[in-house]
């Protein structure tokens, strides 16, 4: 049985596009198109099978990502929504993490890489691409299970700061100590969680229930 498939963006030409190679991959298969997020929640009130996996384009108009996550996660949580977008900034990818989303895909990614994401959020309910490489993660990853991550209570209230839509030096201000200090933090906790950004740390953060958004 193959594994369904949502999109809602406002480029007919790419909606067309992406849906035509998603089916082209053996697993998956698009059963839902929506030109923006007003229009994807009204069909599936209508009674349209909800799909397994929800893309979202982030700068739709009418409803835009961020607030068509919102709505999908309290109406439809079974669902797993992932933020498609040109956009690559932290803020951004947050706000969508915020919402529900449980991975950020550029639309840039490769097909192959593209496979790879949907396969493992279908799995494992998250994708993280910002690891130096697989099997490294999975080693880091059961060390982590084993022994328990060991963080400070400094660390953690940086890393709950780290996961909200707060500049670093805004952060820094809140926390009473100097940039260089926040800077010490985040490089302590991209080595802990295995991570080279600001949204790899935001996702681990959420993965392994370190946060609650």
């Amino acid at each position: 049985m193959k594994i369904t498939i949502g999109i809602a963006d406002d480029h007919m030409l790419f909606l067309k596009s992406l849906s035509t190679l998603i089916d082209s991959l053996p697993s998956f298969q698009v059963t839902l198109e929506a030109l923006n997020g007003q229009d994807l929640l009204k069909k599936l009130a209508a009674g349209h099978p909800a799909p397994d996996i929800l893309l979202l384009d982030v700068g739709m108009p009418v409803m835009n990502g961020i607030l068509t996550a919102t709505q999908v996660a309290k109406e439809y949580p079974a669902i797993k929504t992932v933020a498609l977008s040109m956009k690559a900034d932290d803020m951004t990818i947050i706000s969508m993490l915020k919402a529900g989303c449980c991975a950020y895909l550029l639309k840039e990614i490769h097909p192959d890489e593209l496979e790879k994401a949907l396969l493992e959020i279908h799995t494992r309910g998250y994708y993280n691409a910002d690891a130096v490489n697989r099997n490294s993660r999975r080693i880091l990853q059961k060390a982590n299970e084993d022994a328990g991550l060991d963080l400070s209570l400094r660390e953690k209230d940086f890393l709950r700061h780290a996961c909200s839509d707060l500049t670093y030096k805004e952060i820094a201000a809140l926390m009473f100590v100097s940039e260089r200090t926040i800077d010490g933090y985040r490089d302590s906790l991209f080595q802990k969680l295995n991570v080279k950004s600001r949204v790899g740390m935001a996702l681990e953060a959420i993965r392994q229930n370190l946060v609650v958004l």
